[in-house]
């Protein structure tokens, strides 16, 4: 067994350019590389927006099929989105505290990072900055304000509160402004839940729209289809809109009502706990999806969103929360593969440092009707746990192999079986 896994493991360095295998030869840790890729994506985004000088320097890309919406979205885009995988990360390291021994390069990264991030939300609702974001000027907007107030929603003590007055009445009243966008019957009704549900928590009860909230609940419950999947919509599609959107807005709605404490009809509590099963049992899905060399099935729409489609399982991870079928150190050691193989080899990056189109390099022609470069940034979800300390368990026990690596190596794994969710006896609206 030991030796099948370093034979992966080493099949993986093998693909490394000369640059990176100096590195692993110096023994980087798992948790130095996923730093290292984290702050290579955001860098070059939160640099300039702290200065106001994102929509200048951006290099951007649109898909061959762009629509003719407003192009500006690319930058809340790729703001809201990067900030939702990163904010995790972001809450540690407070500036009061000396950092561990091993961890000052990491430190500095990350409060560097935050400071940027702080200028780059004052800026980004400022109308007199050159970086004031396009709120509402399309219905995309709706999408990736969630995403900023998913940030919010990941590193609240840390990202939220230190806003000044201003700046947080300034987002209050654009997130608000976005109830005129109605959002189709599909993913985007958790959008709308996940900017009501933080009015809730953030601004109190009697600024939130709670019918959002309670339709986006019914309409999820009515979509759920099984054993981790969420249909998008009425009709069911094979994507990984579960990923992107579905298991971890939905916790954090719910999780929202829970600290705002409101009090309906709904028993927000039981909603939780049976939406994180359905977690659990999507991120046991995902792990079996990747191979034992570092690849993961590749179909749907939103292809380019690249590690995205592993959110749920990232998402447990950083929560503490994976079912007891996954080890920390198979699931790190999983997805560190993943990123090696993303990563390593293609084209991801343009000139200017900002993320290409293409799902493992750039490759234009999987881009969707909606996709620019700033979409992209939803690979940074995989990213959350940098949010767990670098003591962790997560990040200090011994990686061991994922069901992949045991499977196809002959060895014992687990079976896997149809998780039970009462969907025959949920409640009756």
């Amino acid at each position: 067994m030991k030796k099948l896994f370093t034979l992966v493991l080493l099949t993986l360095v093998a693909v490394v350019p000369v640059s990176a295998k100096k590195k692993v030869q110096k023994q980087q840790s798992d948790r130095e590389y996923w730093v290292e890729q984290a702050w290579k994506m955001a860098q070059p985004v939160l640099e300039n927006m702290a200065k106001g000088e994102l929509q200048k320097n951006m290099q951007t890309e649109f898909s061959p099929s762009f629509d003719n919406r407003n192009r500006k979205v690319v930058y809340m885009e790729t703001f809201g989105r990067l900030m939702a995988g990163i904010a995790p990360w972001l809450s540690l390291y407070p500036d009061s505290l000396t950092p561990a021994e091993g961890t000052a390069d990491e430190a500095a990264k990350v409060r560097q990072l935050r400071q940027w991030a702080l200028a780059s939300y004052k800026n980004s609702v400022d109308p007199e900055s050159p970086d004031y974001l396009v709120w509402g000027a399309a219905g995309q907007n709706l999408v990736d304000a969630a995403y900023i107030a998913e940030s919010f929603i990941r590193a609240y003590d840390a990202l939220w509160l230190p806003l000044d007055t201003l700046t947080k009445q300034r987002y209050i009243a654009e997130f608000k402004k976005l109830r005129r966008i109605e959002p189709p019957y599909t993913n985007w009704f958790l959008f709308s839940s996940t900017i009501e549900s933080f009015i809730a928590k953030a601004a109190g009860l009697r600024e939130y729209d709670d019918y959002r909230v309670m339709t986006t609940i019914r309409k999820v419950e009515e979509w759920y289809v099984g054993d981790g999947w969420y249909a998008d919509g009425p009709v069911f599609a094979f994507d990984y809109y579960s990923s992107y959107v579905f298991h971890a807005m939905y916790l954090e709605t719910l999780q929202n009502m829970i600290d705002a404490r409101a009090n309906t009809r709904l028993e927000y509590k039981k909603y939780y706990d049976r939406a994180l099963k359905r977690a659990q049992k999507f991120s046991i899905i995902l792990e079996r999806f990747i191979s034992p060399e570092g690849t993961f099935p590749v179909f749907g729409r939103s292809i380019p969103y690249r590690m995205a489609a592993l959110q749920p399982l990232a998402m447990m991870a950083w929560k503490q929360t994976l079912p007891k079928e996954l080890a920390n150190g198979q699931v790190r050691a999983a997805l560190t593969a993943a990123m090696h193989r993303m990563y390593d080899q293609q084209q991801n990056y343009n000139e200017g440092g900002f993320l290409t189109i293409g799902f493992c390099g750039h490759q234009p022609d999987v881009a969707d009707w909606y996709t620019n470069n700033g979409s992209l940034y939803m690979t940074s979800l995989s990213l959350m746990p940098l949010g767990l300390p670098a003591d962790h368990d997560f990040w200090t026990c011994p990686a061991e192999p994922w069901t992949q690596v045991k499977a196809w190596g002959g060895q014992p794994f687990p079976k896997d079986h149809r998780w039970a969710d009462d969907i025959q006896t949920r409640d009756r609206w």
